[in-house]
């Protein structure tokens, strides 16, 4: 159990972590995607607005001297940044961007194509980008390495081709870099966990030791002191009639002898020493053989018992464990069922044929408010109709908490709900093919 609890823990601690690194590098790449998209967007809207080309920015240190008759020549100046992730130019951008302008007149004739700012595309290509692009009808986008845009102009259209290679190697790069150390990361994070999760689940396992022997010592007490009081009472009824007194206590005794069993069975279970001897029997006639006999004990207190069950079922189990089940399961439903009520259990195959399905149910007009929990150790669905209900109600608790652990113990699943009136117990085990 230590062991599941710290398998747990660490895969758990795994995922949660795994989320919050994917949800960081999707956010740090969108941004990067953004941030480049936003410059080759502006990039080629200054060209566009330029007449397909990138102005010349200089510096006021590097402004041309004065004209002979004073005036200043024209220049652009710096263009400021938007802030840190923001775009900005400066006298080196022209010199640094490859783009292609192709000029179409309203026949779609070639008018003007500039290839000078580029080395990788020649003019035959770029006409060919050109008319491909038309040919698409969209006005913007991207055509191999190359972001377009059309742009209306007085004598037609003006096509512009900025080359986005180096931006594509970037983005993917950075993507697989990222994900690169964000792995590294998450895999040593884990090792360090599987490290530690011993020191983190420590005060739990105290706890659970602690009351493991509890349970475990007082179980074994008490074993004692009800061999005495079974013992003592038999001589009494040696020594004068039985009566009503000294049958009460021998079936006291018999319940405590009972729950001090499943507590040492359970104390047992949870340290993994019980031995499940593992074998295909035919989980029908098990099913069968122990359901059938609670129709007598359902009768005598006025109720009715259906049994159901589909033949050639087999498994791979303790028999022995899964036929306590069985007992646990109908003898709960017989012993909490509604006055004059009806109890059904069933045995078939699920819809797949992987696993049989065990359904008890009986009536139940007040049911616990959250099912599940009656698969709790000692839970009590109602504490005060079980003091007036007296010994009806105390064997709600320690028995479900066998069924639970047999179950998976044996890799199934059983599950509590309550609807139309009715409680219903659904166990799913594993069938052997």
């Amino acid at each position: 159990m230590i062991g599941r609890l710290r398998r747990r823990f660490v895969i758990i601690a795994a995922v949660s972590l795994l989320v919050v690194e994917m949800i960081i590098i999707g956010l740090i790449n969108a941004v990067n995607y953004i941030q480049t998209n936003e410059r080759e967007e502006q990039l080629i809207s200054v060209i566009s607005e330029n007449g397909g080309e990138i102005p010349e920015f200089m510096r006021k240190d590097k402004q041309h001297p004065p004209h002979e008759d004073g005036e200043m020549p024209p220049m652009h100046n710096e263009k400021e940044g938007e802030g840190l992730l923001g775009f900005s130019m400066n006298e080196e951008t022209r010199f640094q961007t490859r783009y292609f302008v192709i000029k179409l007149d309203d026949e779609m004739h070639v008018t003007y194509a500039d290839v000078m700012h580029i080395a990788a595309v020649s003019y035959d290509e770029a006409v060919q980008y050109t008319a491909d692009v038309c040919t698409s009808g969209k006005t913007d986008g991207f055509i191999g390495n190359y972001r377009y845009h059309m742009t209306q102009t007085d004598d037609g259209k003006m096509y512009v081709f900025l080359d986005c290679r180096d931006d594509l190697r970037t983005r993917q790069r950075f993507l697989l870099v990222s994900a690169g150390i964000s792995l590294g990361g998450w895999l040593l994070v884990c090792v360090i966990m599987i490290v530690v999760s011993g020191v983190a689940v420590k005060p739990f396992v105290e706890n659970y030791e602690k009351q493991r022997r509890f349970i475990t010592d007082a179980g074994h007490e008490l074993k004692t002191p009800l061999a005495i009081i079974s013992a003592n009472t038999e001589v009494i009824e040696m020594v004068s009639e039985p009566s009503e007194w000294t049958l009460s206590i021998k079936n006291q005794v018999q319940r405590l002898n009972g729950l001090v069993a499943d507590l040492l069975k359970l104390a047992r279970m949870d340290e993994g020493v019980v031995q499940q001897n593992f074998a295909v029997f035919d989980l029908s006639d098990a099913f069968i053989d122990i359901a059938k006999p609670f129709t007598t004990l359902a009768e005598n207190k006025g109720l009715t018992l259906e049994v159901a069950g589909e033949d050639g079922i087999k498994m791979n189990g303790d028999e022995g464990s899964v036929r306590q089940l069985v007992s646990i399961l109908v003898e709960n439903a017989v012993k909490y069922c509604d006055e004059g009520g009806h109890i059904r259990a069933e045995l078939s195959l699920s819809g797949n044929g992987r696993h049989a399905v065990m359904t008890v149910s009986n009536d139940c007009k007040e049911p616990p408010e959250v099912p599940e929990r009656l698969f709790d150790r000692f839970y009590r669905a109602d504490s005060s109709r079980s003091r007036e209900d007296g010994e009806k109600r105390n064997g709600y608790g320690i028995g479900l908490s066998v069924a639970k652990a047999t179950v998976e113990a044996h890799k199934g699943k059983i599950t509590c709900k309550a609807e139309n009136g009715r409680i219903y117990f659904i166990t799913k085990l594993r069938v052997h093919t």
